[in-house]
């Protein structure tokens, strides 16, 4: 179990009444302290009812976003990420922008030694744009790489 001191920071889980961000809030992020650090181990978010808005349309933007990250020290809490995640809905910008905002948030906020953030949004206007971005310490930059390219032979094909 953890004690109270490994959970200070987290405020927002276990809250009776939730408040929803109405516009792009960084700052519900929250962390806790990985009790694992000299494991190598990945944490995989999906996240299936991502929207956001066309900055110029202001039509809305329909996604799933998958978060991958191998932690250090710090790790995001699941309830603060969906609140986070949220407070897109009304946030107006393209989808590649949508997806390097939320994975350099998530490097701000934890120092992961790897991360990657996947957007697969729906299509709209007959096209599907899938973007992908990733970050990686200097000790996993192969992992960034291979990934990069996996990416790239996965849109091949």
């Amino acid at each position: 179990m953890r004690t109270n001191e490994e959970l200070e920071g987290v405020s927002l889980l276990g809250e009776k009444k939730t408040v929803y961000p109405t516009d792009y809030a960084p700052e519900m992020l929250e962390t806790f302290i990985n009790k694992h650090p000299e494991n190598e181990y990945l944490v995989t978010f999906n996240c299936p009812e991502f929207t956001s808005l066309c900055p110029k349309t202001g039509q809305p933007d329909f996604a799933k976003i998958v978060i991958s990250y191998i932690p250090r020290e710090r790790m995001v809490e699941s309830k603060s990420l969906k609140l986070y995640l949220f407070s897109f809905r009304n946030h107006g910008d393209f989808h590649e922008d949508c997806v390097n905002i939320i994975m350099k948030d998530l490097v701000k906020l934890m120092d992961p030694k790897y991360i990657e953030v996947t957007g697969i949004f729906t299509p709209r206007g007959g096209i599907s744009i899938y973007p992908f971005a990733n970050y990686a310490d200097a000790e996993h930059q192969y992992l960034k790489e291979s990934r990069m390219i996996a990416q790239m032979n996965n849109v091949l094909k």
